[in-house]
């Protein structure tokens, strides 16, 4: 069968595509695997580029292994130019080279990218050389839509202590200076019954989301699944904000629908699956 097979059903429906170029983590929780649950749950169509193979379960990392900059270019173009995805997500960057690679493979693309700079795992180990940070700042961030460090990595990117709402306004700006278009400094590190995220964008625009906290150890891979849940929404049409917006009140609702499930011996994975969609279907623009 081929596509100009005219004996077969006429194709006039589409679904809204996100590619995730990221990390695999082998315990399922967090990168590759966590992004492409997020899109399925959220009614998009996952495809991926992985940077890199990680050894890991719920008790932390034990091995990394990068892919060459070269195949993960070519996962990348080969998805973009075929499968057109409406957005991108990017986590793990292992090396100087892969951010390199990375932002000249998606600069000819005009869709939304979101970059998570995964830099520390939840379970606390290193994922990337310290060399990577300035080429993804130099790289990465002029091409992002949207950077969402967690204070880790914001006070790691900035180099100011981050303990409070006042302290994230200000590295949300010195982040700014980096060359990011916007930022979501994530505060679910800090200690307190609610939450903050600080929103700020090269406009001035500023918004803080604030949401409870919820008690539980199932945290693995709640950054990669917020990336991941607000490219997805974008790809379905929300603008920036709402994408925010709505990816929080998921992860949310997926840390609470997961909070009393053990998967593993030491921290586990949120429940993606606690209300999925189908996968959304779009008329074909010809």
């Amino acid at each position: 069968m081929t596509p100009e097979d005219t004996t077969y059903i006429r194709r006039t429906h589409t679904y809204r595509s996100v590619l995730t170029i990221a990390g695999s983590d082998s315990g399922g929780g967090a990168g590759i695997q966590a992004d492409l649950k997020t899109f399925s749950a959220l009614g998009c169509f996952g495809t991926s580029a992985i940077t890199a193979i990680t050894v890991q379960n719920t008790r932390g990392v034990t091995g990394i292994h990068s892919v060459p900059p070269g195949i993960v270019q070519q996962q990348i173009v080969a998805v973009m130019d075929d499968i057109k995805p409406a957005a991108i997500k990017i986590g793990m960057v292992h090396t100087a080279e892969l951010a390199l690679a990375i932002a000249f493979s998606i600069m000819p693309y005009t869709v939304p990218v979101i970059f998570d700079p995964v830099m520390v795992a939840t379970s606390g180990d290193r994922l990337i050389e310290k060399q990577t940070v300035n080429a993804m700042e130099r790289s990465l961030f002029p091409h992002a839509t949207l950077v969402t460090p967690n204070l880790d990595e914001t006070e790691w990117l900035t180099g100011l202590k981050v303990s409070n709402l006042e302290d994230m306004k200000v590295a949300a700006t010195r982040l700014l200076q980096k060359g990011c278009r916007a930022v979501l400094v994530k505060g679910g590190h800090l200690k307190g019954e609610t939450l903050h995220d600080y929103f700020l964008d090269n406009t001035g625009r500023e918004e803080v989301f604030t949401s409870t906290n919820i008690n539980t150890l199932n945290t693995h891979g709640t950054g990669c699944t917020l990336a991941s849940a607000i490219a997805a929404f974008m790809a379905r049409g929300a603008d920036l904000v709402q994408a925010i917006a709505a990816a929080r009140s998921y992860v949310h609702a997926a840390l609470d629908e997961g909070k009393d499930v053990q998967t593993g011996l030491g921290i586990g994975p949120l429940n993606h699956f606690y209300n999925p969609h189908k996968l959304i279907k779009y008329d074909l623009e010809c």
